[in-house]
């Protein structure tokens, strides 16, 4: 059931909204998806090749993902593959020879307004290909296309949090499947409890919790449970 919270507990989230950065060059930038909702994600390419300009970016969808349309951005118009049944597999953007940069320089957006599927509490991974075209003509593609976020010689795939509809103040959710790291799919959340326990991705409200007497750190959840959460 939902907690009561002490005052000091109250007063001092009210003032906090936390959310996760993408390290990633090519990474979601848009928060969290939200199920069974057409929304746009945009996706972030931070950096080029070792000092050479983004040329082009492949976005592969993942199967879940059906319906699908971008949005023209720096780089121009896009193309489509799609597969035998006509359904979007991958989506390319590439500039023009002309608008190739000498340089590094520049931070780029590209949106895709898609229907998120309806599996709250997941994570869907979009695989990437990075071209990038030196001065002198050279190319040079990076693969983002891990979904394994300890892996150290592969590059991270673009990761999309799939997250409940939800409303501003308290929201009551039963987790489907075990969740190791709360931080992942709670990380905006001003605080969640589940039972006795409570998180939040905030340090301060953090130390409050375990301050708080009669109630215990959350740190992970089991498929079943259920959580009360506030945004």
């Amino acid at each position: 059931m939902k907690r009561s919270l002490t005052p000091a507990l109250v007063a001092t989230i009210a003032g906090f909204f936390v959310c996760g950065a993408a390290d990633a060059h090519v990474s979601i930038i848009s928060g969290p998806g939200f199920a069974a909702r057409t929304q746009e994600i945009t996706f972030g390419v931070g950096h080029g090749c070792d000092g050479a300009d983004t040329l082009s970016v492949r976005v592969d969808l993942p199967p879940e993902v059906v319906s699908v349309r971008a949005l023209t951005s720096d780089f121009g118009p896009v193309t489509y593959e799609r597969n035998t049944a006509d359904v979007v597999t991958s989506v390319t953007w590439e500039k023009p020879q002309e608008s190739v940069l000498d340089a590094d320089t520049n931070y780029y957006k590209l949106t895709l307004r898609l229907g998120v599927p309806n599996q709250p509490f997941t994570t869907l991974y979009f695989a990437a290909v990075q071209t990038c075209q030196a001065s002198d003509g050279t190319l040079t593609e990076v693969e983002w296309i891990s979904t394994d976020p300890t892996a150290m010689d592969v590059e991270p795939a673009a990761a999309l949090v799939i997250l409940p509809p939800r409303v501003p103040g308290w929201n009551q959710f039963t987790v489907p499947e075990a969740v190791e790291d709360l931080s992942v799919l709670f990380g905006d959340a001003l605080i969640v409890w589940s039972g006795d326990a409570a998180y939040s991705a905030n340090p301060t409200t953090a130390e409050l919790i375990d301050g708080t007497p009669d109630v215990t750190a959350l740190t992970t959840l089991d498929a079943g449970d259920e959580i009360w959460v506030k945004y």
